[in-house]
């Protein structure tokens, strides 16, 4: 794809003369800025970057890079791996002014812009005693974290955020504003609920919200290696209670107190502190590095899974399912793995990987078949990310992503295939469609057939791509 010329920026700039959208192009101010991203490797000359500020200018962009075959992509929160939201030559459609959050306290409701992070949301709701069903990092965006189905701290409760999503505004392929819900374009909407970047460019969410209190139980914890096998006997409780209330990630990362890489856990519980504590109390009668655990709002306590204090620099993620009962020596065989990878590249010391148990129960409450999600098994996602600076480790990588993975594989005949191997939010552009959708891929592609005929949205997931299918 050529680099977008000049005469076609001044184009761009004339189609939306009379908004208040802000083309930006090499050599302006903003330009470097625009194009950065949460992690280096995603970081990409973009011919332009178009801050729009409302769906119709979504449109126009769209209108106009179809017409003149110009790769787009969205930029929502950045937060990609993949480098779904960067376009060499191309333009960015940045959703990051987008960033309005309505909330009803009457209707129980919340009226999202497509460019909104969950802190955002957060800031809104708790104001009136209400939450969504958000992602347990604050900083991530609202649009790609929903699209793909979203994980939260109250999923055990009320499922993932897809579950409570009411409406979708959307500008589809062709340039058309649609909106989706049980009501209006349901097929559209069954697709958009677990695979909607492949479908449209999202610019305003309806969700339903939920009552909470003003504080809840959680916080950090650090370990050394050698209470693995207490935490995870813990987990393994953990799993066999199903208690709604209760959401508990742990897994390994370096600490400067600890001489090998520490076991680090995050703690949820929506009720009291005494109810807490009981619950946790296996855990919190170890002997802890770090003991942060407390009282405190839910917009707190959605903030301490961000990543904003680990160093600017080069990030990859991906992740797997896993099904419980664990065994503690193979989860000591993976911290093995993980601390000698460290151990071989210090710099690679804020890389985590996180076993993330929020109660299945009720979100397989929804059938498999009734959202694109597939990801509703009696499993609990992992979810890996690497960091380091240095752009020659680039091409180490991938194997270092399958060398720790490598100990999740599944058995031949161990897994369903009508269910998702892998979070399609977690996986890279190596994990197969039928991998992420299960039974619900047949049904997806015929929805591409009737909303993006020509692939156009294929920069998070290709559908399409016969590379990707199993031989």
């Amino acid at each position: 794809m050529p680099f977008l010329s000049h005469g076609r920026v001044l184009e761009l700039k004339e189609q939306l003369e009379g908004t208040r959208a802000e083309v930006i192009s090499y050599g302006s101010r903003d330009y470097v800025q625009s194009i950065q991203r949460w992690s280096e490797t995603c970081e990409k000359e973009a011919g332009a970057i178009v801050r729009v500020t409302s769906t119709s200018e979504v449109s126009t962009v769209i209108n106009f890079s179809r017409k003149h075959h110009i790769n787009f992509v969205v930029e929502s929160g950045g937060h990609s791996t993949t480098g779904s939201s960067a376009s060499h030559g191309g333009i960015v459609i940045s959703m990051t002014t987008m960033r309005k959050v309505l909330t009803d306290p009457a209707s129980k409701t919340v009226c999202v812009q497509g460019g909104a992070t969950w802190e955002d949301v957060n800031n809104s709701t708790t104001a009136f005693g209400l939450a969504v069903v958000g992602a347990t990092a604050s900083q991530t965006g609202v649009g790609g974290s929903t699209l793909g189905g979203g994980y939260g701290w109250l999923t055990g409760q009320y499922g993932l955020t897809i579950d409570q999503l009411i409406s979708v505004k959307m500008v589809l392929a062709n340039g058309t504003i649609v909106e989706a819900s049980e009501t209006s374009n349901q097929d559209l909407f069954w697709a958009v609920r677990g695979a909607g970047q492949a479908f449209g460019v999202a610019t305003e969410f309806v969700f339903r919200a939920q009552s909470i209190p003003s504080t809840l139980f959680g916080g950090i914890m650090f370990f050394t290696v050698d209470k693995l096998p207490k935490i995870v006997e813990f987990a393994n409780q953990f799993d066999k209670k199903q208690e709604p209330r209760s959401g508990f990630f742990f897994g390994f990362r370096a600490h400067p107190l600890v001489q090998h890489t520490a076991i680090v856990a995050i703690l949820f519980y929506n009720g009291t502190r005494s109810q807490a504590e009981h619950f946790f109390a296996p855990l919190l009668s170890l002997d802890a590095v770090l003991n942060e655990t407390d009282m405190m709002s839910y917009a707190h306590l959605c903030s301490l899974g961000n990543m904003e204090t680990v160093p600017a620099g080069r990030k990859t993620q991906s992740g797997t399912t896993v099904a419980f009962p664990l065994e503690a020596e193979n989860v000591r065989e993976i911290w093995t793995t993980f601390d000698n990878i460290i151990k071989s590249y210090p710099e690679m010391r804020d890389s985590t990987l996180a076993f993330e148990l929020l109660p299945y129960a009720n979100l397989r409450q929804v059938a498999l078949d009734q959202t694109a999600c597939a990801n509703r098994g009696p499993y609990y996602n992992v979810g890996l990310l690497l960091c380091w600076r240095n752009h020659e480790l680039d091409v180490k990588m991938p194997a270092l992503k399958r060398e720790i993975l490598a100990h999740f594989k599944r058995e031949e005949g161990d897994s369903d295939e009508s269910h998702a191997e892998v979070y399609a939010n977690y996986a890279g552009h190596e994990t197969r469609p039928n991998q992420l959708f299960g039974d619900n891929l047949p049904r997806l592609l015929k929805m591409k057939e009737k909303y993006d005929p020509h692939n156009v949205f294929r920069k998070w997931h290709n559908l399409h791509n016969p590379l990707s299918r199993p031989p």
